[in-house]
C-alpha cells in the first residue's frame, strides 16, 4: 500500500518561518513535522511513500531523498499551482495502485491510530473530537458512517474535526473528476467525499485519540512539549565535569556540554552545540544542530532551530527561533504581559498568556535589544542595539 502526503503547500499562517521552507519542513522536537509523520506510517507498517510536494520542495527532496536513510521508498510529484487538496489527489491518480493511505503531512497521527484506518476496505476518514472547532472541517455522523462535511462554518452542528487522514479506494477518483470549485476557488477533497456520500457510498470513519495539528508557529510550542514527553534520554556528545543534567535530555554527536550548564528535561539538543558555561535550559525546549547557547544564558519552552546563537546575558522564553539566527549581548525576550491577559500576534488573539517572540532565519539582534511579547520578525531582519521590536515586522527590516 502506498501512503500518500501532502506537503504542496507554503502554510502562510506559519509564517514568518514558511517564507524560507515548507511548513511541514519545520522542525517539533529535533524532525521536521514530516519525518514524524513518515515515521508514525512506517510504523503502521506502510513502508511506499509518495510525497506531494510544490512550494520550496527541493528542501523536502534534499533531506529525505529516496527514503533509504528511514527504510522506506519515497518518490514524489509535483503538484505545481497548489489548486486544492482534491486537485493534489487528482495528481496522483496515474502515481497510485488500488487503495491508499493520504494523509495531510503538517498533521501527526500516532501508528495505533492509522492501523484501523487502513485495514478497512471501504473509504474511512479519520475524525478526532475538539471542544474548539474554529476554523477547522466539521463533520456529522450516523450510524457508524459520515453524512456531512462542513467546512469552517460559523455555527458547527458537532464537535468532530476531520483529522486530515484517510483511506481512499479508486471509487475517490470518478469523484474528483467530477468536484467543482469551492467558494475559495479551489478543488476540496471534502466536496469529492460529499459527493460520494450523495451517490451512495458509504464513507466510514475511525476516532482518533491522539492529533498533533499545527496551524500557526505558537502552535509548535505545544506540540513541541508533547512529542518531547515521550523522548528517551540519549548522549552522543561530551558533558564536562560541573554540568548538571536531570530528566530526560538527549544530546546529540559532537556537542560539548561545558561546566555550569544546568538542563532540565525534557530537553533536546542536536549535534556539533556548543552548550554553556554556566547557561541554564529548562523543560520543553529543543535545540538544533550547529547551536551555541552561552554564558548567563536562560532558554525556556523553546525551539531553537540549527545554526542559531544565543551567546551571551540573553533570556528567551515561549519562543521559536529560526535558523541562523544571532542575538547580540543582552537580548531579551518578554514572554508575559504585565496585565496578564491573553497575547495576540497581529490582529490574532493566540489565546495564551505566556508567548515570546518567533523570528524568521536570519534575524539579528544587536547588544541590549528587547523583543516584545508576540513580536514576529521576518527572515533576515536587523534589530540594533538597545531597540525594542514589537508587532509583526517584514522580513529583511531594519529597526535602528
Amino acid at each position: 500500500m502506498n501512503a500518500v502526503i501532502l506537503a504542496a503547500g507554503e502554510g502562510k499562517r506559519m509564517r514568518p518561518l514558511s517564507y524560507t521552507r515548507p511548513k511541514v519542513m519545520v522542525p517539533l522536537a529535533g524532525k521536521p513535522i514530516l519525518e514524524h509523520v513518515l515515521l508514525e506510517i512506517k510504523e503502521a507498517g506502510i513502508r511506499d511513500f509518495l510525497f506531494v510536494v510544490g512550494y520550496r520542495d527541493q528542501a523536502i527532496r534534499d533531506y529525505f531523498k529516496d527514503g533509504k536513510d528511514w527504510d522506506v521508498n519515497v518518490s514524489y510529484t509535483t503538484q505545481r499551482k497548489q489548486m486544492g487538496t482534491a486537485d493534489a489527489v487528482r495528481s496522483v491518480g496515474n502515481l497510485v495502485t488500488g487503495s491508499f493511505l493520504l494523509t495531510n503531512g503538517d498533521a501527526i497521527i500516532r501508528s495505533e491510530y492509522i492501523r484501523p484506518i487502513i485495514s478497512r476496505n471501504e473509504i474511512t476518514m479519520g475524525l478526532v473530537e475538539l471542544e474548539d472547532t474554529t476554523d477547522m472541517g466539521v463533520v456529522e455522523v450516523a450510524e457508524g458512517k459520515v453524512t456531512r462535511i462542513h467546512e469552517k462554518v460559523a455555527n458547527p452542528p458537532s464537535k468532530l474535526v476531520n483529522a486530515g487522514v484517510y483511506f481512499f479506494t479508486p471509487e475517490i477518483f470518478p469523484a474528483i473528476a467530477d468536484t467543482p470549485k469551492s467558494l475559495r476557488g479551489e478543488y476540496e477533497l471534502t466536496d469529492s467525499l460529499q459527493i460520494l456520500i450523495g451517490r451512495g457510498v458509504a464513507v466510514r470513519y475511525e476516532m482518533i485519540g491522539s492529533w498533533i495539528n499545527i496551524s500557526y508557529p505558537w502552535d509548535m510550542l505545544k506540540a513541541n512539549e508533547a512529542l518531547l514527553a515521550t523522548m528517551e534520554s540519549r548522549n552522543l556528545g561530551e558533558i564536562e565535569t560541573g554540568a548538571v543534567i536531570k530528566g530526560q535530555v538527549s544530546i546529540g554527536k559532537g556537542t560539548v556540554v561545558r561546566s555550569g550548564a544546568y538542563i532540565i528535561g525534557p530537553v533536546i539538543i542536536g549535534e556539533n552545540c556548543d552548550i554553556g558555561p554556566n547557561c541554564y535550559i529548562r523543560p520543553s525546549t529543543a535545540i538544533g544542530d550547529r547551536c551555541h547557547i552561552g554564558g548567563a544564558v536562560e532558554i525556556k519552552n523553546s525551539i531553537i532551530m540549527s545554526g542559531t546563537k544565543v551567546p551571551h546575558l540573553n533570556y528567551v522564553g515561549d519562543s521559536i527561533l529560526g535558523e541562523n539566527c544571532n542575538l547580540g549581548a543582552g537580548t531579551k525576550v518578554a514572554n508575559l504581559k504585565l496585565d496578564k491577559t491573553t497575547i495576540r500576534v497581529g490582529d490574532i488573539d493566540t489565546g495564551l498568556r505566556k508567548l515570546g517572540v518567533i523570528l524568521g532565519d536570519g534575524v539579528q539582534t544587536g547588544i541590549n535589544s528587547c523583543l516584545n511579547v508576540g513580536c514576529s520578525i521576518g527572515n533576515d531582519s536587523y534589530v540594533g542595539p538597545g531597540m525594542l521590536a514589537r508587532g509583526v515586522i517584514r522580513p529583511r527590516a531594519k529597526i535602528f
